[in-house]
């Protein structure tokens, strides 16, 4: 319980400003006693004395009081920022999901500062969990992911398409074909993605097509994937297909599609469905949905 009120540490604040609690009483417009009643019970709820106040001589700080009155500015910038919101907006910020983020965020972003030059926005990568997480809470206003994992009160506009690929080492047997169906790698270790909501996806696209997915490594990240594929540690499955045909210590490392129909999902823009849609988010959406044209 907050046994303080933002009232009385402005009483604080303007005793230490001014140096005196008949000054004090008079800007603040209360009695004299009145405000040295106050001041004694914000001690004694503190259990430490803030001023040293004596008959006669202005009022000093205690070596405590200094702290103590810097986090009480603080506290009351933050309150005024609520009630009076400064003019400047505050940056509009885009999440990514984690693994196409270095594919789409920064052509997002160069998009909206063109589009919008007297914005300011800002880039952040997460997983599908904590991307639908910061959205609901409002640290981000908008997110480009799969959509998965966004259960409840989100809007969402679809922006493309995609296929996942399968990475193989060069001499694995099925690294010459064209394109792969998900039942050709069934009978070979697979490599997935660790994250619950991500491997949960996965087999639930194998299921469906009546497939049992043998798991021979999971991994936080796609290089992990892409590296252990590179190194004959089975075939990884992603969505994500950076353009290099080289793993991170140099192995090489073949790409090949999936063209089953079945394994087909959306890149979408969400946001929270609770959110406000003013025509500054409007304008956003609309670009980042040409962005993706």
């Amino acid at each position: 319980m907050l046994y303080n009120t933002l009232r009385q540490y402005e009483y604080l604040i303007a005793v230490a400003e001014l140096g005196s609690l008949t000054e004090a009483a008079r800007h603040l417009n209360v009695s004299q006693p009145s405000l040295s009643v106050a001041i004694t019970r914000i001690e004694e709820r503190l259990g430490r004395p803030v001023f040293v106040r004596r008959k006669g001589a202005p009022v000093e700080i205690t070596p405590y009081g200094h702290g103590l009155l810097a986090k009480v500015q603080a506290l009351l910038a933050q309150a005024r920022d609520i009630e009076n919101p400064p003019d400047t907006a505050p940056p509009f910020v885009v999440g990514c999901f984690e693994d196409i983020a270095p594919l789409y965020l920064a052509e997002a972003l160069g998009a909206l500062r063109c589009a919008l030059p007297g914005e300011t926005f800002r880039g952040v990568e997460a997983r599908f969990s904590d991307l639908a997480a910061d959205l609901r809470q409002g640290r981000i206003d908008v997110a480009i992911s799969y959509d998965v994992g966004f259960e409840g009160r989100f809007a969402r506009r679809v922006l493309k398409e995609v296929l996942p690929v399968a990475f193989l080492s060069p001499d694995h047997p099925l690294a010459r074909k064209a394109s792969l169906e998900l039942g050709e790698l069934a009978a070979h270790p697979l490599i997935f993605f660790s994250e619950e909501l991500s491997e949960g996806f996965m087999n639930r696209l194998f299921q469906a097509m009546r497939l049992s997915a043998t798991v021979g490594h999971r991994v936080k990240s796609l290089e992990m994937m892409r590296s252990l594929a590179a190194h004959g540690a089975g075939v990884g499955i992603s969505y994500s297909c950076p353009p290099s045909s080289l793993c991170y210590d140099g192995r090489p490392l073949v790409t090949v599609p999936i063209s089953t129909p079945q394994a087909a999902t959306e890149i979408a823009l969400i946001w929270s469905g609770l959110r406000e849609e003013g025509a500054r988010f409007r304008q956003v959406v609309a670009t980042l949905e040409g962005a993706f044209a």
